[in-house]
């Protein structure tokens, strides 16, 4: 496996895990097969774990912590705080105060079983928090020996400008696919000028990009998708035209078009790094595959136009969501 950095600091795997999905949101849960997805991703040398203290309540980082019991220092484990919920899964708003961050990381590092968290991220931005109460915050753990290096997620150019003027903000985790690619416009560019790592999250356009779903029904029982604007009946179906010009140029590759599309990201900037989610073994190792894929420009060039800029049908999240991005 090829290796990316964080940060210019941090060498991690270029391609990372993304463990959400095997606590909730795609419907089904196998913590065993999930434990062994994650030690299977360690002999492909996948290292590169990411959870965040949302993901199934607080459970996803207590299976995370019973995967690499043992083996901990083989990991760069990543996780994250600031979308708060209740106890019966609710969604409360988001908080970014310092005494938030600080019980945040308390109760994240009990529930994983570590001693430090490699990569903490703010999952989002608090508008009613100035950013740098709450970087200030982060980077009073990094002085504790608690988190070692700091990031953000779907947070603006500019609220990652002041943030970094309070502490070193190693990674930004946003999201990126051939059919998000609204990081193009200005954060990109962003992140080169500053050092700031990409960690690019949903790199297959959750799961779509895959060709695995032909229609809503192909979706498991309670499956959060089904009510994702691009999910929905009108926009399935014509996002499903750009997933077949994909499919096209993977078959000539001689690839599937989930690994296209993972080659895609990683061929933007030497410094993105995604981490496709999976709890199946066949998908992990499908997945790793796609970091020993080289793509010619011609091959950029049929992507670009198989699926542009802006070519996606329905925003990427409901509207009330998108209020908490890119802020």
């Amino acid at each position: 496996m090829k290796k990316r950095m964080i940060g210019n600091e941090l060498e991690v795997s270029a391609l990372g895990l993304g463990c959400m999905g095997m606590s909730e949101f795609y419907g089904g849960r196998d913590d065993e097969e999930s434990v062994n997805v994650i030690h299977h991703a360690l002999d492909l040398g996948i290292n590169f774990l990411d959870t965040a203290d949302m993901y199934g309540v607080g459970e996803n980082e207590v299976l995370v912590g019973k995967a690499v019991k043992g083996i901990r220092d083989k990991f760069i484990i990543a996780t994250k705080f600031g979308n708060v919920r209740g106890s019966d899964g609710s969604f409360k708003g988001v908080n970014g105060k310092p005494e938030y961050v600080k019980a945040s990381c308390e109760a994240s590092l009990k529930r994983l079983g570590i001693d430090v968290i490699d990569l903490y991220y703010q999952h989002r931005v608090d508008p009613n928090t100035p950013i740098e109460e709450t970087i200030g915050a982060m980077a009073e753990l990094v002085k504790e020996g608690k988190v070692r290096y700091i990031g953000m997620s779907e947070a603006s150019p500019a609220t990652i400008r002041r943030a970094v003027k309070v502490h070193k903000i190693s990674a930004l985790q946003t999201e990126y696919s051939l059919w998000t690619r609204d990081p193009e416009e200005e954060i990109l560019d962003t992140c080169k000028e500053l050092g700031i790592s990409f960690v690019a999250y949903s790199p297959l356009g959750r799961g779509f990009l895959t060709g695995r779903f032909k229609s809503a029904n192909d979706f498991p029982e309670g499956d959060y998708r089904v009510n994702q604007p691009r999910f929905t009946d009108e926009n399935f179906s014509r996002n499903l035209e750009i997933v077949k010009k994909i499919e096209e140029i993977a078959n000539d590759k001689k690839c599937t078009a989930a690994q296209l599309a993972l080659a895609w990201v990683m061929a933007q900037r030497d410094f993105i790094i995604p981490i496709p989610g999976t709890k199946k073994l066949k998908y992990l190792e499908e997945n790793a595959i796609a970091a020993d894929i080289v793509l010619s420009q011609n091959d950029i060039q049929r992507l670009d136009k198989a699926a542009p800029k802006g070519s996606t049908h329905g925003p990427r999240y409901p509207e009330v969501s998108m209020h908490t991005v890119n802020i």
